[in-house]
């Protein structure tokens, strides 16, 4: 498709369906070289040169596969954190051990491995690193306490390694989509939840969910040079759902 990240060595997280396996897709139709990390095997499909399995919320597997993808790559240039659980229960019913699943997964995954990357990129005086946060990390939003919270502090996160990484080379930003068609909002297609389903997509301006490949479009900008001068950004990729709301028609 083209050469936007023609040299480039990419680490994706989550890699293996949804926003995840589209940016593998579209980082390696750009010229990278893609190693997908995720607790399950590599898809058929994949377009992952390598592969590894570990569990994002475990520092030590987390070191052991980062170790093993920059020996393979040669180094590591582009970081995105796409590993991510969806979660139901407001403050008052949510269970702990699902709050330390969420939060685990969601921010401390995103952190650990972040952490295992970007001293090599502070070395090398250059890298990006792209999280995946959500636009319910900017807004509250009924019923989903732990996802909430765990975006939300994806967003800080970015900003704060962005402060505290800038000046090393290494830009950091972040994605907040809003509601994408991948398996894990797949639940929203019970009949059950279509009166959820229909609310959430029609709080988009644009009027329907979003594709993985549109965040993982996004993506690409931020992980390449054409976002050169971006750094410590929440880039919002929602069909308008924070940009405000419309009234039904109101007539002449």
């Amino acid at each position: 498709m083209g050469d936007r990240l023609s040299g480039k060595r990419a680490l994706v997280t989550g890699a293996a369906s949804g926003i995840g396996a589209a940016c593998a897709r579209r980082f390696a139709e750009e010229g990278a070289m893609v190693a997908g990390l995720d607790v399950v095997a590599k898809p058929d499909a994949s377009p992952c040169g390598a592969w590894v399995r570990a569990d994002v919320a475990d520092e030590g597997a987390v070191a052991a596969a980062v170790a093993e993808v920059r020996e393979g790559l040669g180094g590591i240039d582009v970081l995105v954190n796409a590993a991510g659980v969806l979660s139901v229960g407001g403050a008052d019913t949510l269970e702990e051990a699902e709050w330390e699943r969420v939060v685990g997964i969601n921010l401390k995954g995103t952190w650990l491995v972040s952490k295992h990357v970007v001293p090599h990129m502070v070395e090398a005086g250059r890298g990006s690193i792209v999280n995946l946060a959500s636009v319910e990390g900017l807004e509250g939003f009924s019923g989903q306490t732990a996802y909430n919270v765990s975006k939300g502090g994806v967003v800080l996160l970015t900003r704060n390694m962005a402060a505290d990484f800038g000046p090393a080379g290494v830009r950091v930003n972040c994605l907040c989509p809003g509601l994408i068609e991948t398996p894990m909002t797949s639940i929203l297609d019970d009949p059950a939840f279509a009166a959820v389903r229909d609310a959430f997509v029609g709080w988009h301006l644009l009027g329907r969910a979003g594709q993985p490949e549109e965040v993982a479009a996004a993506a690409l900008f931020l992980a390449s040079d054409d976002a050169s001068f971006v750094h410590g950004a929440a880039l919002v990729v929602d069909g308008g759902l924070t940009a405000g709301r419309r009234f039904p028609d109101l007539g002449p």
